[in-house]
């Protein structure tokens, strides 16, 4: 199976200066119009110490010049193997509009403030859910699991507050590169890199952009 992308070519002096922002304008243009269902959903890939990789989709919640935000089980297999390794890559694979955002950069958890004022947004199935999974770990059958969300839901109906899980909060990726993928025919693809530049020649830290063969 083939395709050849055809798109308007992706060059240097289009982009935006801060690569955030460079990100708002792909996120808003794909946001818009219902052509990608979930387009804040994101590949997040980790690795254990010893360098055994894994992936899974997670939904992003949040970005700023800070970074990307994510909310997770701690005790996860990606919560687990962050904890012990931070270095962290994102994907953003917008396939309907030939185009990909890859972020590489290194994760740390947010303030439990910013973990519970989040966590009051959800719907209370979901704030129920982040109790009732031991998200990675083993379990018997759905009906041990569907039992364990029944038990809460009786201890706590709906209108009833949630305490916010200990063990379960946010990811903030800050990020050390990030990649603008644009499909093109021949696979003559483009991709400009941004690559965030730790004391610079005025001494203060900026990001400077690559332009990557295909």
């Amino acid at each position: 199976m083939r395709e050849q992308y055809r798109s308007e070519d992706f060059v240097e002096r289009d982009l935006a200066a801060d690569p955030m922002e460079q990100f708002a304008r792909w996120f808003r243009q794909v946001a818009v119009g219902g052509v990608l269902h979930e387009p804040n959903a994101m590949v997040v890939s980790t690795a254990t110490p010893d360098g055994r990789p894994s992936a899974r989709t997670v939904l992003l919640k949040s970005y700023d010049d800070r970074g990307f935000v994510f909310f997770t089980n701690y005790d996860s297999r990606k919560g687990r193997e962050l904890t012990a390794n931070p270095h962290v890559s994102l994907l953003f694979p917008w396939h309907p509009m030939a185009r990909q955002v890859i972020v590489t950069g290194t994760a740390a958890r947010t303030s439990r403030e910013e973990t519970v004022g989040y966590f009051r947004t959800r719907p209370h199935g979901s704030q129920l859910g982040a109790w009732a999974s031991a998200q990675s770990t083993v379990v018997g059958s759905r009906e041990e699991l569907t039992a364990r969300y029944e038990e809460l839901a009786a201890r706590y109906p709906e209108g009833e507050k949630v305490p916010a899980p200990p063990h379960w909060g946010g990811f903030r990726v800050v990020p050390e590169t990030i990649e603008f993928w644009q499909g093109h025919e021949n696979r003559l693809h483009d991709r400009l890199r941004y690559v965030r530049d730790i004391g610079g020649s005025d001494g203060s830290d900026g990001w400077r952009v690559e332009r990557l063969c295909p």
